[in-house]
This record gives structure tokens, C-alpha cells and sequence, in this order.
């Protein structure tokens, strides 16, 4: 079994996933997985290739997520570090994998992380092109903003890899914003 890649998360998830918004979350959980990768000194294609693939079932799935990838994906090729990897986002939600690595703790935090800083992003005239850590983590204390997004999941996220909520809310920026325009956070 090879690593996963990009190419392989394409093809896997259009398998499963058609909806724009989540192809979207694929894309931004994607990227702030390699800016993740890339402060840890860890392989960037590698990361980003779990972070486009861990919503592998949701889309057919949504009640009972996580319970229809670990055969698929192992039948696939996908190695055991990745599909536990995605596993592992789900953890205390609908999965019992804890997150033990780098990797399993960052796809864990981002998965809730980025689509705070989306959402924040999609609110300000300039997109995401200057946003600012200090800007999410405002809107992650108004519970009412994106009121979907799992704030426990950020603050457990955080602690279990030992930052802050904003040096991780910098990462994400950093990872998503070079994708601004197929993200839909460029400025209006």
C-alpha cells in the first residue's frame, strides 16, 4: 500500500461526493492540512490528500458518518495511517478513534477550524485576502456565528496539540488562501 495522494482522494471522493459546498470543505480541510504538514516538518501532498478525502461517506451517509469508509478506502489501497487518520476526525462524534499523531490531531481541529475561518471570511468585503487570526477568533466566541461549527472540537484540538486557537486559525488562512477563489473567499 503507497500513501494516499491528491490524485487518489480525487478520484476516491468523486465517487462518493457531488455537492459544491462539500467539495468545497474537501478543498479548504485540504489545504490548511498542508500548512498543518508544513509547520510540523511533515509531508504537505500527504496531508492534503487525507484532509480532501475525510468526508469519504458523508455525503451518502450523513447519519451515520465514518461507518462507510474503512472497508471501502482499505479495499481501495488507502494505507492505514491515512484511513485512520480520517477515522480519527470523527472522534467523540461519530467515531471512538482517538487522535494519537500529528496528522490524526491537526485533520481533527481543521475540519472545524477552516470552515470557521470560511465562514468569517465569507463575511468581510475583502475575503480572505487580509483576514487576520484576531478576526476568527472573535467570531468563535459569538456562538451564534456559523453556530454549526463544534467549538469543543477547536479548543480539544488545540490542547491536544499543544497551540493556540490562533496560531491554528493562522494556519488555515495561510493554508486556504491561496485557494481563495475556489473557495469562494475573495473579496466582493
Amino acid at each position: 500500500m503507497n500513501r494516499l495522494t491528491m490524485e487518489t482522494a480525487r478520484e476516491l471522493l468523486q465517487k462518493t461526493t457531488t455537492h459544491p459546498q462539500l467539495l468545497q470543505h474537501a478543498l479548504a480541510v485540504s489545504a490548511a492540512m498542508g500548512a498543518m504538514a508544513r509547520h510540523f516538518g511533515a509531508e504537505a501532498e500527504h496531508w492534503e490528500a487525507v484532509g480532501f478525502l475525510h468526508d469519504y461517506d458523508y455525503q451518502q451517509y450523513p447519519e451515520e458518518h465514518l461507518r462507510h469508509t474503512e472497508a471501502p478506502l482499505r479495499e481501495a489501497g488507502v494505507d492505514e495511517e491515512s484511513i485512520r487518520a480520517i477515522l480519527a476526525h470523527g472522534w467523540g462524534v461519530c467515531s471512538d478513534v482517538e487522535p494519537l499523531t500529528e496528522m490524526e490531531k491537526s485533520l481533527y481541529v481543521v475540519d472545524a477550524a477552516s470552515a470557521l475561518v470560511g465562514a468569517t471570511a465569507k463575511m468581510r468585503p475583502t475575503g480572505i485576502s487580509d483576514l487576520q487570526a484576531s478576526s476568527v477568533t472573535k467570531k468563535f466566541k459569538d456562538r451564534s456565528f456559523a453556530a454549526t461549527v463544534n467549538r469543543e472540537t477547536i479548543n480539544k484540538g488545540a490542547a491536544m496539540l499543544g497551540m493556540e486557537r490562533a496560531e491554528i486559525f493562522t494556519l488555515c488562512i495561510e493554508g486556504m488562501r491561496p485557494h481563495a477563489i475556489r473557495l469562494g473567499i475573495t473579496a466582493k
